[in-house]
C-alpha cells in the first residue's frame, strides 16, 4: 500500500492524504502558521493508538462471544518532553454491554496487544527517505 501526501496550496501547510480510497486532511496549528483546518500529524499518530485498541476489542469480544456493545477511547497526549525523547499517551477505555468483571480484565488486558500498541512499544522501525528523480512541475 501506498499512502500519497500532497500540498494542497503553496502559501498554505493544508495537505491531501490519499489512503487507497479514502481522502484525509492535514494542517498545523494556528499558533505555528497553519490554518488549524485539519488535525496534525501528531493527532494522527495518537489516533492510530486509540482506534487499533477499539478495532482489536471489537474484533477480540466478536470472536470470543464476548458481549461487548462498544467502546470509546480516549487518548490524551503529554509532549511536554518530547525533544528528550519521551512521549507520554495516557488512555482510558470506556467498555459498553453488560460485561462481568473477568470480562472488563481480559479485554483490558487485550487493548495493549493491539498491533500498534505494540509497534510503538516493541518494534524497531526504520524509515529511509530517498528523494524523487525527474521533471518536476513548478
Amino acid at each position: 500500500m501506498t499512502i500519497t501526501i500532497n500540498t494542497e496550496s503553496s502559501e498554505g501547510f493544508r495537505h491531501s492524504v490519499q489512503i487507497d480510497d479514502h481522502q484525509l486532511f492535514t494542517d498545523v496549528p494556528k499558533s505555528i502558521g497553519g490554518e488549524g483546518s485539519a488535525p496534525e500529524p501528531h493527532d494522527y499518530f495518537d489516533a492510530a493508538l486509540g482506534t487499533c485498541k477499539a478495532l482489536t476489542l471489537k474484533l477480540y469480544a466478536q470472536k470470543k462471544g464476548i458481549p461487548l456493545t462498544g467502546v470509546t477511547v480516549e487518548v490524551k497526549r503529554d509532549s511536554s518532553q518530547e525533544q528528550k525523547g519521551k512521549y507520554g499517551l495516557l488512555v482510558k477505555l470506556t467498555l459498553k454491554g453488560v460485561l462481568s468483571d473477568a470480562q472488563r480484565e481480559e479485554l483490558h488486558n487485550v487493548a495493549d496487544r493491539c498491533p500498534i500498541h505494540k509497534l510503538m512499544t516493541t518494534t524497531e522501525v526504520s524509515i529511509e527517505t530517498l528523494l524523487a528523480e525527474g521533471a518536476f512541475s513548478q
